[in-house]
């Protein structure tokens, strides 16, 4: 196990995760007003130290569609629209970031340089890819990472490489692993968001329980996921808190109740432990924007929700300190 840094500070903050987010169809529209598109979800958002989601597009108006079944694009504004609604970090780590070819990747770099937000997952190469955004928060350094672990076989994918530009690809996870480290050694707390799993499957596949514990092993202390488009069980993997899938987020055309819950995940933190986690539940409208619950019905969810966790290598509470 690599060398883990302890925050010096104890301060108590908060980090909010949501999951996948695209701009398609009746969400399109919003964009016309990128600073009110997301309003009426600002307040969930926004409440977190810092809220971290992905972005599931390229965000150009340029190039040919890959040779897949879905493609997504969006403009420019959409960063704009998630920066005013309380996103802070979108990691592009996925199987949609380069929908449409290398004009749409140059025009989604371009516009990154340009993003009132963070975003990680994806670079003009490897490193940049892999590289974290870190933000110091109540003086405790938070390294995020985005990376995929998805091969779309229908698509070239586009990982960076030397000299390369794409996304962070974790299909061989090694280069992941050595950025999780290399993280360890300078952040206080090391956060991975992942696009992983398999489609319509709630539960964990044998290949992301392994990534699992080898970036907690590497030294990850929060580790997120979506991809599935339905929701994965939450919980801790000895001292290391991982949600293995978010589900779909802001997304339009939903179909059936399992993949039109949602919700935001918000992680208390103190120093580098994961004190208290707190789901927040929802349901995506014919709008694409999801509708938070109260009450009776958002109990009854969180406790589906902590449900999904028996078919998980997780516990519901983090291992006592050695």
């Amino acid at each position: 196990m690599a060398p883990k840094n302890e925050a010096k500070n104890n301060a108590t903050f908060t980090l909010a995760f949501a999951g996948d987010i695209r701009w398609e169809s009746v969400l399109r529209q919003r964009l016309d007003d990128p600073k009110s598109a997301l309003e009426p979800i600002r307040s969930e958002l926004a409440a977190a130290d810092l809220t971290v989601v992905n972005l599931e597009t390229a965000i150009t108006t340029r190039g040919e569609p890959e040779d897949k079944d879905f493609t997504f694009r969006a403009p420019p504004a959409a960063f704009e629209a998630l920066a005013a609604a309380g996103v802070d970090v979108a990691s592009m780590g996925n199987n949609h970031g380069v929908d449409f070819g290398p004009d749409g990747l140059s025009d989604t770099l371009a516009a990154i340089d340009d993003a009132p937000l963070a975003v990680v997952g994806i670079g003009r190469d490897a490193a940049q890819a892999f590289g974290p955004h870190v933000v110091r928060i109540k003086g405790t350094s938070v390294a995020v990472i985005g990376a995929t672990q998805v091969n779309d076989p229908t698509s070239r994918n586009f990982p960076a490489g030397e000299g390369r530009a794409g996304v962070a690809s974790a299909v061989d996870p090694q280069r992941l692993v050595a950025a999780v480290r290399q993280a360890r050694r300078t952040s206080d707390v090391v956060v991975v968001y992942l696009h992983w799993g398999e489609e319509l499957n709630q539960c964990p596949t044998s290949k992301q329980e392994d990534l699992a514990r080898r970036l907690a092993d590497a030294g990850a202390d929060v580790v997120i996921g979506a991809h599935a488009h339905m929701l994965l069980g939450a919980g801790w993997l000895g001292r290391t808190y991982v949600g293995y899938g978010l589900g779909n987020f802001v997304w339009p055309n939903q179909t059936t109740t399992t993949t039109s819950t949602t919700g935001v995940l918000t992680l208390t933190m103190k120093g580098r432990r994961v004190t208290a986690a707190r789901w927040s539940p929802a349901m995506i409208r014919s709008n694409g924007l999801p509708h938070f619950a109260g009450g009776d019905k958002a109990e009854e969810m969180r406790k589906d929700f902590a449900g999904l966790r028996s078919c998980t290598d997780l516990a519901a509470a983090p291992a006592s300190p050695e």
